[in-house]
């Protein structure tokens, strides 16, 4: 099993770490206050996984998720440029402004997309965009939705695409709900789906949804 790492301790990383440490992999979560992260890691009663700072976490894992809030990601991951040069960085974040109800409002990279820009400013490294459509619990558990739902795939590197697949597959998604579609540009498309999703929340709350292909 790869060791993976997490950046961002928050509800996303810490779920995302517990589903994969379940699977067999060794989890690495990096926490801008690794005693605060531990604490948080401590109080579940699932797999354990290890807590330390956003650059080790960067320097010994071999895959490398971004959790970190989206609108301040960029600056923060470009400064780890070293520590991810070959290796797989997923970003699931969305990169937003928030309107005045904190609820997003607008995009950081209206155009563009937080992966393309990662991309650019880590051409060293493999970017590949999914999980970013849907509440954070449905990342871990898409079965349970009545739909079945969509995960979105942006990168260039196909390898890398289908080591991130099969990732997905250890957290519950099936081959038939993961989408290619196609090199990191197309990330603009599913990161513009964020606007969607603040309309839903203030009509229904915060149940689990996803935003979707029907066929």
């Amino acid at each position: 099993m790869n060791t993976i790492g997490i950046l961002g301790a928050g509800r996303v990383g810490t779920n995302l770490a517990g589903k994969l440490s379940e699977a067999g992999h060794h989890v690495v979560l990096g926490s801008r206050s690794p005693t605060e992260g531990t604490a948080a890691a401590a109080e579940g009663t699932g797999p354990r996984f290890s807590v330390t700072d956003q650059r080790t976490t960067a320097r010994i894992s071999d895959i490398v998720i971004n959790a970190t809030p989206g609108d301040s990601a960029l600056d923060r991951l470009a400064a780890l440029r070293t520590e991810l040069a070959g290796k797989i960085l997923i970003d699931v974040s969305n990169a937003t402004r928030d309107a005045g109800d904190g609820l997003p409002g607008d995009l950081c990279y209206p155009g563009s997309s937080l992966a393309e820009q990662l991309q650019a400013a880590l051409p060293d490294t493999h970017v590949v965009k999914t999980l970013n459509t849907m509440l954070f619990m449905v990342m871990t558990a898409p079965g349970t939705l009545a739909t079945p739902p969509t995960a979105y795939l942006s990168g260039n590197d196909e390898h890398a695409k289908e080591t991130v697949a099969a990732l997905l597959g250890d957290l519950g998604w099936q081959p038939a709900w993961i989408e290619n579609l196609g090199d990191i540009t197309t990330a603009r498309a599913t990161e513009s789906m964020i606007l969607l999703v603040p309309h839903i929340l203030r009509r229904h709350g915060f149940q689990p949804f996803a935003v979707s292909l029907a066929r």
